[in-house]
């Protein structure tokens, strides 16, 4: 499964990226992306252990590693509720642009969730393998919304579907088209 990592500051103007701790930070979330990380880690690990039809409980979460200059924070703290929630530790081994890494760790994990920058997810599921029906080539600049779901058929060919989130207000209801 794959997300876009939560809301991304938009600019000079607010919205504005800030830590945990509430410090501006323009590598972190905003305040959207905050809620939108605590309702993902109550969607993927509700307390009633109902998950949403097409998703799963993930074994194994990824995210883009944050520790080189510059480097963004979102994917990481985008799932970090959830892995705090499930016991796990979010792998961060794979920095962005690494996606042949990516892809080659996540063939050997379990069920798992990748929390990405969008410009790379399509690229992650094409080095997957056979995908069908295709994913869409791109993911769109204003989407946070949306599950991609990937189930192995045999290793090398996958089945495609998506997962509207609808977790917060203005959620679309449409996977991306």
């Amino acid at each position: 499964m794959l997300v876009r990592h939560a809301e991304k500051p938009t600019g000079s103007g607010g919205p504005f990226g800030v830590t945990a701790h509430g410090l501006p930070d323009e590598e972190s979330l905003t305040i959207r992306g905050w809620a939108r990380a605590g309702a993902l880690a109550a969607l993927f690990a509700p307390v009633d252990g109902k998950v949403r039809a097409g998703l799963e409980v993930p074994r194994a979460l990824f995210a883009s590693d944050a520790h080189r200059k510059k480097g963004s924070r979102r994917p990481a703290q985008t799932i970090a509720e959830l892995a705090d929630r499930l016991g796990l530790t979010v792998d961060t081994s794979c920095q962005k642009g690494d996606v042949a890494r990516l892809v080659a760790a996540v063939r050997t994990a379990e069920v798992s969730l990748i929390s990405w920058q969008h410009e790379e997810i399509p690229a992650i599921v094409a080095g997957l393998g056979t995908v069908h029906p295709p994913a869409p080539a791109t993911w769109p600049e204003d989407r946070y919304d949306v599950v991609w779901v990937l189930r192995s058929t045999d290793g090398s060919n996958w089945e495609f579907s998506q997962v509207p989130q609808q977790l917060l207000a203005g959620d679309g209801a449409e996977p991306i088209g």
